[in-house]
Formats: structure tokens, sequence, C-alpha cells
């Protein structure tokens, strides 16, 4: 049984990385951030362009697109015009439960974990904007949606006390999709954690399907390469073992031009579904640590500044620069 200590989880850096970055963000930068993820999708939340909910005084960290220039001039100062934000009000975050998501990754992190991080950013901003957020784990056993009430604090305790689990059934990426184009609240946002070899060009039509009612954000963690001659780089020379047969990969297998294969193929694959998940209007996310997922979520945010977003991926080494 691979489990999770909660005490680790506790003082995950990455975990206080996510707390500090929800508090020290404005609130309309927030907004401003996951309204790129959702598009224009009606709710009865301040912000949008529809009905006139509220008026105050402009302050440092507005947008500017909420002035209202003629209740401005009739006070002759700047003021803002809060209206029905044009968002989702709820936000599902989907992990995949398969016991694939307990390979290891080349920060040696579980993949889980990793996807179970980035669950916690998107928690972190859509819990500072009051959306009601669901958790729902699914493998090929069934799919559970985890009740959960409070806030980020109280999220990471939920998340990670399901995280401890048996992690016994492959995973079933197919009946997870299908939940997802089922939720009722249609124009939820969905935010959907994998690893890199759950979907394929296969799975693209349940995706189209999704999209064609609720924003959607995939969550890609990138796992080890096993023909590497160190796939994990803090631990040399690591002995592999395959998880279907508990059998160790032989060494001949292991060397550069088969790794390299490897390689060249999962790019392939990355970038194939990334073009067809844009062409659906859906975004992605990759990387192989905590550390990396993190920094491609800091540069997502950051590109709502300029209301563009193009795909976000890190390359390993470059975390930290």
């Amino acid at each position: 049984m691979i489990g999770t200590n909660h005490d680790a989880n506790r003082s995950d850096p990455i975990r206080r990385k996510i707390e500090m970055l929800g508090t020290s963000l404005s609130l309309p930068t927030v907004r401003r951030a996951m309204g790129i993820l959702e598009g224009e999708h009606a709710s009865a939340r301040r912000g949008g362009n529809d009905d006139l909910l509220d008026i105050r005084a402009y302050e440092v960290g507005d947008e500017a697109r909420q002035i209202d220039w003629k209740i401005s001039a009739r006070n002759g100062r700047a003021m803002i015009a809060q209206r029905e934000r044009l968002s989702s009000t709820r936000v599902y975050l989907l992990l995949d439960a398969g016991v694939e998501m307990t390979e290891v990754c080349p920060s040696d992190e579980m993949a889980y974990r990793i996807a179970a991080n980035a669950l916690c950013m998107f928690a972190a901003l859509s819990l500072r904007r009051s959306d009601e957020v669901s958790l729902v784990f699914g493998d090929s056993s069934n799919i559970t949606r985890v009740p959960f009430h409070g806030g980020l604090a109280q999220f990471e305790h939920t998340l990670d006390k399901a995280l401890d689990r048996g992690w016994r059934f492959p995973r079933n990426i197919d009946a997870l999709l299908d939940y997802a184009a089922h939720i009722r609240d249609r124009e939820a946002l969905i935010v959907l954690a994998t690893d890199d070899h759950a979907l394929d060009d296969t799975h693209m039509r349940a995706i189209r399907r999704i999209t064609q009612t609720h924003p959607l954000v995939l969550i890609n963690v990138g796992t080890i390469n096993p023909f590497s001659s160190d796939p994990i780089p803090s631990r040399p020379h690591a002995s592999l073992v395959d998880g279907a047969t508990d059998r160790r990969i032989p060494a001949f297998l292991r060397n550069t031009k088969a790794a390299q294969e490897l390689d060249t193929h999962r790019a392939y694959l990355l970038q194939a579904l990334d073009r067809e998940l844009l062409r659906c209007g859906s975004r992605m996310i990759h990387a192989s640590s905590s550390e990396g997922m993190f920094h491609a979520f800091v540069r997502l945010l950051s590109l709502s500044h300029a209301s563009v977003f193009t795909p976000v991926t890190i390359p390993e080494g470059t975390a930290n620069a």
C-alpha cells in the first residue's frame, strides 16, 4: 500500500508557496487569471459586463476595463462598476487515481503527488474567489466525489486524506471523462489531473464534448524515462521495477539510444495533444515536478495581465532559474 505522510505534507515547501501565492494576489488579479481559463460564461458573481451590482471608487490593482466612465464623470473621479461576472462559480477538480499515478517522476515524486499539488494551486485561487470546489477521484473501480467545505487548509487536509488509499486499481480515463461530460452545472470549470501516458487521440472526441459546455484545463504530469541510465537524478543508478509485473527493467534496455527515442516520441505526442486541446479551447500545463508545475502555474497567471494564453511547459532543469 502506498500512503501519504501528513506531517510531510504540512511541511511541503510547494504547499507553502501555494498558500503564499493565494494570499498575496489581489482579488482582481485572481479574477483575471481564472477568467482566462474559464472564458466568458455567465454567473451571478461580480466582475462582468451585465447587470450592475455595485459602484465603488477605483483602487490600485483594479482592471481598467471595469471603470465606468459615465459614472466617473459624474463623480469627478474614477469609479468601478461591479457587474455580474462572466465566469463559472463552481470548479471541479478531477484526479486520475489509477495505480499508474504511483509512477515515479524525475523529481523523485510520485505522479499523483505532483498532480495533487497542481490541484491545490487551482483550489487556492478558486477558494479565494469564493467559488464552490468539488474534488473527484476516479479509477477502474469507481468514481468518487469527496465532500469538501472550508478554506485552503481544509482542502489540503481533505485531499491528503483521500490520497491515503490502496492505489490497487488501474486507471479508467474514459470513465473520468464521461463523468466530466455529465456534470450538470454547465460552464463550470473542470480541471483534470493525470500523467503523460493517459490521453491519446482516442480521447479527443470526449474532450471536445466536454469543452462544448465547460472550460477545461488539463494537468499533465511528466514521468520518468525508464530507458534512461539515470532517470532520477537524485538517486543515481536507481533500480527500476515495472509497476504491472514487479519485474526489474533489464539493464541492456537502458541505453542512450532507447532513451532518446522515447523522449522524442513523448515530445511528439505531447505537442500533438497540446494542439488538439487548443483547438478545443482547452488549456494544458505540463511539468515533471511540483516545483516545475508551480512555476508553470505562476507563468500562466502572469499571462493574464496581457489577456493572452500560450501553452505553458516548463523544461526540467529550468524550474529554479
